[in-house]
């Protein structure tokens, strides 16, 4: 399995404001830059999505593939996986974690480990990983505290 990296943001809204705009995967080309678009394929019987077809388009990198998802009975985490390879990714395994800071704010932790199918030198796998999830973090704070407005 690949390395995972994390990095976390403070968001001003609540662990519930928070995990709603997550979990509206429909809406995410109207913020997120690189979904093109998105299908929930399954759900579970609560509503919440367990299948989610993804089409990204960043540049450099096109790719379409489906995520399977789980989350805690409170939503203070949501967790992905990878279905099955796709054009770029062998592997991917992912989740939110949601935590009320009691003042307003939830402080986001987005935890992401990826395999290629294609190598790449380590120094710019890491320089990707941290742009992609420092533009998910930036994206995801603006679209929530903005909903909050």
């Amino acid at each position: 399995m690949a390395d995972s990296s994390t990095q976390s943001i403070v968001v001003a809204a609540s662990p519930a404001d928070i995990a709603a705009v997550i979990c509206d995967f429909p809406r995410y080309p109207e913020w997120a830059a690189a979904v093109r678009s998105i299908e929930v394929i399954e759900e579970y019987e609560d509503g919440y999505a367990s299948q989610v077809r993804f089409s990204l388009d960043a540049g450099v990198a096109k790719d379409e593939y489906t995520l399977q998802y789980e989350y805690a009975d409170d939503i203070s985490r949501i967790e992905w996986r990878l279905v099955a390879p796709s054009a770029l990714q062998k592997s991917q395994v992912g989740s939110y974690d949601l935590v009320d800071n009691g003042d307003g704010t939830s402080t986001v932790t987005y935890t992401l480990a990826v395999e290629l199918g294609m190598s790449m030198l380590g120094m710019f796998k890491r320089k990707a990983e941290k742009m992609i999830m420092d533009t998910a973090l930036k994206e995801l704070k603006r679209r929530v505290e903005s909903s909050k407005s």
